[in-house]
């Protein structure tokens, strides 16, 4: 039989769960436009909120099951994730394709030949590499204090699970060397790095830089968009701050005269105002510890220079005084000193948005096709 001829795989695709939007869920979509005979297996999903999937195959765990409220705060019951993904039947699939920063790798191989290829988007943070940060501000507000108690009781066996789960899985990709260290940290496996997808033909680049800087994630505790904030204040600088989350209330007394609020929920007209935000922006602040950062790509797309923490994924993807400038520690007189710094340096806009080239969704889907068939053989 040629190789023409030869049977191909059938290929399953798992991931978390598909409730909003971020980097992770454009990673499951990219998977799809590698593999669109593939069905796409998670825990719960939020189909109304999640358009893009609308022509997936989208297939549920038993958690979809349950009634609506509970549905939706499914996260703070991670043991019933562990048992939902290893009751799946994945038989009929000769290669499972997980997407996991959570509980997706859990998924089991129920007949020889199987193979399970696990793109880590991270060991999951709060159990192994940000446990102490976590527990210090679980982001989950008024319930905070509970949290606290229950991590000390619940984490040790979820991270003995986890460990074990990793241990099963045949290949590991991670989505940035940070993320390839940790996975060998802490599950003691080797993997390859590739990159996430990112849709750079979404930007057009303006030559001329507006006179603002943006700063854009969840509004959470550990995306410290504080330092952004209280950078902008010292500097009297016109901040842009896009998002939502459970900070916005805190964000929001901090912040001085020069900053403005964009707090919208993900939808197509939000996504047209991120991209010409991030086409005329003077800069983009990033003062997160990220496993990668998608939005640092993004804003380089539009060929906005990105201010940086330098640690974690910024180190792939930022050069530092080309397309950006990197600081080295997490404090708002860093950050301050690396926007002054940015404020002197002349930027090139196309050579910025050149470099972001590099983490396009097209070259990501070919070495994720490449890799697969190779495994496969």
């Amino acid at each position: 039989m040629s190789n023409s001829e030869k049977k191909q795989p059938k290929i399953a695709i798992v991931h978390d769960w598909i409730t909003n939007m971020g980097g992770a869920e454009n990673v499951v979509l990219a998977f799809h436009e590698a593999f669109p005979d593939a069905p796409i297996y998670t825990s719960t999903y939020e189909s109304k909120k999640m358009p893009l999937f609308n022509n997936c195959d989208v297939r549920t765990t038993y958690l979809q099951k349950l009634p609506k409220v509970l549905r939706r705060i499914h996260k703070f019951f991670p043991m019933l994730r562990v048992r939902a993904f290893q009751k799946l039947d994945l038989s009929e699939f000769d290669i499972i394709l997980s997407s996991s920063s959570a509980e997706s790798k859990q998924v089991r191989k129920t007949r020889p030949g199987q193979i399970h290829i696990c793109y880590c988007h991270t060991p999951i943070r709060y159990y192994w590499s940000h446990y102490d940060e976590y527990r210090k501000d679980p982001g989950f507000g008024k319930l905070n204090w509970l949290i606290r108690l229950a991590m000390p009781l619940l984490v040790p066996p979820l991270k003995k699970a986890d460990y074990k789960a990793a241990q099963e899985v045949d290949y590991f990709i991670g989505n940035s060397n940070a993320v390839k260290d940790r996975i060998k940290k802490y599950y003691n496996k080797s993997a390859v790095v590739i990159h996430p997808p990112v849709d750079v033909d979404r930007f057009s680049p303006s030559k001329k830089r507006g006179s603002y800087y943006v700063a854009f994630s969840r509004l959470v505790p550990y995306k410290r968009i504080d330092l952004a904030i209280e950078a902008a204040n010292k500097l009297s600088l016109p901040l842009h701050v896009l998002g939502v989350g459970s900070e916005y209330e805190n964000l929001f007394k901090l912040a001085g005269d020069t900053i403005t609020f964009y707090n919208k929920e993900w939808s197509p007209e939000f996504v047209k105002f991120i991209n010409k935000e991030l086409d005329n922006a003077k800069g983009f602040i990033f003062p997160a510890e990220e496993d990668f950062g998608i939005i640092q790509v993004e804003a380089m797309a539009g060929g906005s220079p990105v201010i940086a923490y330098g640690i974690g994924g910024a180190l792939d993807i930022a050069i530092d005084g080309k397309t950006g400038i990197l600081f080295k520690e997490q404090t708002v007189d860093c950050l301050v000193e690396a926007i002054k710094l940015a404020e002197k340096t002349n930027f090139d806009p196309l050579f910025i948005r050149d470099r972001a080239e590099k983490f396009s969704k097209d070259n990501f889907i070919k070495q994720i096709k490449r890799f697969v068939s190779d495994k496969s053989k």
